[in-house]
């Protein structure tokens, strides 16, 4: 079974920053794709951010220019920077791993909170 780690969620300003890792319980490479979503009361799930293996990233038109996915190849691990942060991007963030089998996996969700 695999797991995802989430870690980095919590309380700040607007303005300020945080940064998200996930730890798969296996190699990255093991995915053909990673990637951050995230979940406000309400709202469906959304795509935030994604990773091929080869390296390709793709961004949410929302947080494109302010939010950056990467990995680190060594640790295996998956992170997403987050700067200039908006009350609007308040959500439970989610890490998923999608398996070459097709199979989906997903963390349990780290909270990120942005005060006004």
């Amino acid at each position: 079974q695999v797991q995802l780690v989430e870690s980095g969620g919590g309380l700040v300003q607007a303005g300020g920053s945080l940064r998200l890792s996930c730890a798969p319980s296996r190699s990255i490479f093991s995915f053909n794709f990673m990637g951050w979503y995230r979940q406000a009361p309400g709202n469906q799930r959304e795509r935030v951010a994604t990773l091929t293996r080869g390296g390709a990233t793709n961004y949410a038109d929302s947080v494109k220019g302010r939010f950056t996915i990467s990995r680190d190849n060594g640790k295996d691990m998956l992170y997403l920077q987050m700067d200039s942060l908006k009350p609007e991007d308040t959500a439970v963030y989610y890490c998923n791993a999608l398996g070459f089998t097709g199979i989906n996996y997903w963390g349990q969700g780290t909270q990120v909170t942005v005060s006004s």
